[in-house]
């Protein structure tokens, strides 16, 4: 028998190498366990653990009566996990789909299909954890859903913005988009207030990512948003935009806005225009285009034409250089003023001469001219921009613009002359209300109320916004005086006859202007307003109408367009709200007088 012959170097070899495996393999459990432990703990709890965002319900916004106009709705989406469900419970899947209103074909396709696969790459494949079979279900169809109690059958919990009066006020509320984030209108400016504060639930799931109850963590409650009252009245809304449809109807006029306020607290009861748009279907840009979201009460500019010419007028009664009944020499085509000779504007009509208040009755632009000159430049543009011209008014909804007052440095020789009856700058709707809302509220201007109160769930207030004055514009004295000039404008001899109310007495002022195209007047194209309060003796309600390019046969004046509209609201709002006539007692409107003609003060030639 013979020893074999072992090889001392092969033997050394060996045991290098497995020496060699089993440093290797220390090591790497000392880099694991030693060096890289923190790192590697926190990826396994985090792969553990599960953060469950638990959403705020956003805010209620009601009107001034507490109707709803927007709500946030929970709603459920159920879907199913293939990778829980059991065969054994196919059964079931028919009640399921009986439930959903799904064809039951699917949703066992669905319930077992467990992995998918690339097209881009054949080869590859995901498992499937979740399908979704149903979306937007109420809480008794959810609770229905899981009586069934099939494993791997659930669903979330998603809340959903809604707007229950549908197109109604949708410019003044605005939306919330799919992401939840506000948009437009109070849901936008009041965001803070209305969007809530999410909470969360720290908990850990086992290797099928299912939740284990038993270590569930640290919880924080949601916490839900505050509600808004509006100023609005879903009522006093409806008249108004019941208006723009029958004005939309007989004219297809390029936008429409209506404003109603209650001049002592600037309060909007309604802001409506036209075209409109749902907010339910904000993303349906076919059959609402995104043009259709802007408010044009805010964002749209015209010449407000004659309905400016209460600026010129307030002005001079304020300044004490004219009396109401003081006459002007309207029948000349030119005037002096500073050593130049000034053309004057034409009327539709031509007027030898009239007094302070034919010039508003009937709406002379050669007498608003007048006015301008007798002011000048400082003080015609100083009463401008007291009344709001050329700023914003401050409504709580964003997007608004300032409109257009020129500096006095820009203006040039004919801007004297043709501002004052409402050319050479630019306004908005609002603008054109604010105005003519300080004259109904005795000579002060009142920013735009829109939001009354936020308050909690309990209904207790926790902020209030209250009204704001801006300044005073005109004595309480003038702004009387002004009224008086005003109910004249809708009486038997102004250009407002059809904004007359049976037994109560209506002031306001009509407008008509021409827009520039391709830089000129059109004689085709014009902006059709009217803006009025009554009863004018002791306003309520200021109503401020504007159709842009009315289609009619002939001129689309304010006082044949927008009057009329005018007035059917008003005749609503008087039934509605209970509006009761006032009788006018002969000597409240008493007229100024002054020693000094004005026609005196300057001469004229034709």
């Amino acid at each position: 028998m013979s020893e074999a012959f072992v090889s001392n170097h092969r033997i050394r070899l060996v045991s290098g190498f497995v020496a060699f495996a089993f440093c290797v393999l220390l090591t790497r459990l000392f880099y694991l366990h030693i060096w890289e432990h923190e790192a590697l703990s926190d990826y396994v709890m985090h792969n553990r653990k599960m953060i469950n965002v638990v959403e705020g319900r956003r805010g209620m916004i009601v009107d001034a009566q507490g109707n709803l106009l927007a709500a946030t709705q929970a709603t459920y989406t159920v879907g199913v996990d293939p990778q829980s469900f059991d065969p054994k419970e196919l059964p079931k899947l028919e009640k399921l789909a009986s439930l959903l209103k799904l064809d039951v074909v699917s949703v066992q396709k669905k319930a077992q299909l467990q992995i998918s696969k690339s097209e881009q790459h054949p080869r590859a494949v995901r498992l499937i954890r979740w399908a979704v079979l149903a979306k937007g279900l109420n809480q008794s169809e959810y609770a229905s859903v899981m009586a069934l109690k099939i494993k791997g059958v659930y669903g979330n919990r998603v809340y959903n913005r809604s707007y229950p009066a549908g197109t109604l006020a949708a410019h003044v509320l605005g939306y919330v988009n799919k992401e939840s984030v506000s948009v437009t209108g109070v849901e936008r400016h009041f965001d803070f207030y209305l969007r809530g504060q999410d909470g969360w639930r720290e908990t850990e799931r086992d290797g099928k990512r299912q939740e284990l109850a038993q270590y569930r963590g640290r919880e924080v409650p949601a916490r839900d948003g505050l509600n808004l009252e509006l100023s609005i009245n879903q009522m006093v809304q409806y008249f108004a935009e019941e208006e723009i449809a029958r004005l939309a109807k007989e004219y297809d006029p390029a936008g429409i806005s209506i404003l109603v306020s209650e001049p002592g607290t600037g309060a909007l009861l309604a802001m409506a225009n036209y075209p409109t748009y749902d907010p339910n279907e904000f993303y349906n840009t076919k059959k609402y285009p995104i043009a259709n979201q802007r408010n044009r009460a805010l964002t749209d500019v015209f010449e407000p034409g004659s309905t400016f010419k209460i600026v010129p007028a307030a002005a001079a009664l304020n300044e004490g250089l004219v009396g109401v009944e003081d006459s002007f020499d309207t029948g000349f085509a030119q005037i002096s003023y500073r050593g130049r000779r000034l053309s004057l504007p034409a009327d539709h009509r031509t007027y030898e001469r009239l007094s302070m208040r034919e010039i508003v009755v009937k709406s002379s632009n050669r007498g608003a001219a007048h006015l301008g000159v007798l002011l000048g430049e400082q003080k015609l543009h100083a009463y401008a921009a007291a009344f709001g011209f050329g700023s914003l008014t401050g409504c709580d909804l964003g997007g608004e613009v300032p409109g257009v007052l020129h500096p006095i440095r820009q203006w040039d020789g004919l801007t004297i002359t043709r501002l004052p009856m409402g050319h050479a700058l630019s306004a908005t709707p609002m603008q054109v209300h604010s105005a003519m809302s300080a004259i109904a509220n005795d000579g002060i201007l009142m920013e735009p109320l829109l939001a009354k109160r936020v308050f909690d769930g309990d209904g207790q207030t926790v902020l209030r916004f209250n009204p704001k004055p801006v300044r005073r514009v005109i004595q309480s004295e003038v702004a009387t005086t002004l009224c008086s000039m005003l109910a004249d404008v809708v009486g038997e001899k102004g250009t407002a006859r059809r904004a007359a109310i049976e037994n109560y007495q209506v002031a306001g002022k009509t407008g008509t202007t021409q827009k520039i195209i391709q830089g000129r007047y059109s004689n085709t194209h014009h902006v059709a307003s009217f803006s009025g309060f009554f009863p004018a003796n002791k306003p309520e309600l200021v109503i401020t109408v504007v159709v842009d390019e009315p289609k009619l046969k002939g001129v689309g004046y304010g006082g044949t367009v927008a009057a009329p509209a005018f007035r059917r609201i008003a005749e609503g709002c008087i039934q509605y709200m209970g509006i009761r006539p006032v009788d006018v007692p002969a000597d409240l409107f008493a007229t100024q007088s002054y020693d000094r003609p004005a026609a005196s003060l300057y001469t004229s030639w034709r």
